[in-house]
């Protein structure tokens, strides 16, 4: 199947499929096409609805400022996406640094609002496995508190994932957001999922990959590449402050802009995440 598809997608016929390991969202393909030319390959599942079709507008999304690499969009069907494919190679503390200022000037490319989607992007999007409504809104506090904490406080209950006093604590947060957000600042054009698995690490450079874009606040993909930490991270900061720095108090800001990502985990992967969720959720307000 994923052979037809590439075929049909790219006009070309197909030499050879490889399966890729890792991933947990899609079926991931290195493809080598009649011409010699090798391109990447996902498969999203069928219980996500949309997946490669906003994935594509966000991958495009993020080229177009040209401030950091991003695989070059090739087409997409119903549920598969091909792409260039890009050789992996060690992390390097050069690349790093490149990538620090790529991805300030990607943020400073901006977006029409916070919570927009991707130019051709479905608003129901997708952020790993999970669901994610893009929806425009006069600000970051509002657009965070009604789109991305609220929404998964209430699926982490459902779940179970979540205590009462927990979401008591989410709750909190979520009102006194205005006051937690720090300085107001434009809409940035964000990666949206930017933790350490999601970039990329090319020959010489960093590259961007499976995102989940929208207009938002560049601090959240801060906090993300620091959740589960990454490369060379103090280089990447450094870097980007060298081009837009951030405003006073960012890493005390940091458990914030995390809680949407650890209630996704929640939901997802168990309670073990809803503890952790409640206790930057207690940090975030202690901070304040």
């Amino acid at each position: 199947m994923i052979a037809a598809e590439v075929a049909r997608i790219t006009g070309r016929e197909v030499a050879e499929v490889r399966r890729l390991s890792g991933g947990d969202t899609a079926a991931a393909f290195a493809v080598r096409l009649d011409d010699g030319t090798e391109v990447f390959a996902k498969s999203a599942s069928p219980s996500m609805p949309g997946a490669a079709a906003a994935e594509a507008a966000s991958l495009r999304w993020l080229a177009e400022p040209g401030a950091v690499p991003v695989p070059e969009v090739l087409g997409e069907g119903e549920d598969v996406l091909v792409t260039e494919h890009v050789a992996a190679a060690s992390p390097t503390a050069r690349a790093a640094e490149e990538l620090g200022r790529g991805l300030a000037r990607l943020h400073d490319a901006g977006a029409p609002a916070f919570g927009s989607a991707p130019p051709g992007g479905p608003a129901d999007a997708w952020i790993g496995l999970a669901p994610m409504r893009d929806e425009p809104e006069r600000d970051w506090p509002t657009f965070y508190a009604r789109h991305r904490v609220q929404p998964y406080v209430r699926r982490a209950i459902d779940s179970g994932a979540l205590e009462a006093e927990s979401a008591r604590v989410l709750d909190r947060v979520c009102e006194a957001l205005p006051e937690l957000a720090g300085p107001a600042e434009p809409p940035s054009r964000l990666h949206g999922d930017l933790w350490s698995g999601n970039v990329h690490w090319g020959r010489d450079r960093a590259w961007l990959i499976d995102p989940a874009a929208h207009g938002g606040h560049r601090e959240t993909d801060l906090a993300m590449l620091h959740l589960f930490g990454c490369p060379h991270l103090e280089r990447i900061v450094a870097a980007y402050q060298e081009v837009h720095p951030l405003a006073d108090g960012w890493r005390e800001r940091i458990a914030l802009h995390q809680l949407f990502p650890l209630l996704v985990h929640a939901v997802l992967f168990g309670g073990g995440y809803g503890t952790q969720a409640a206790r930057a959720a207690g940090q975030a307000l202690r901070s304040h």
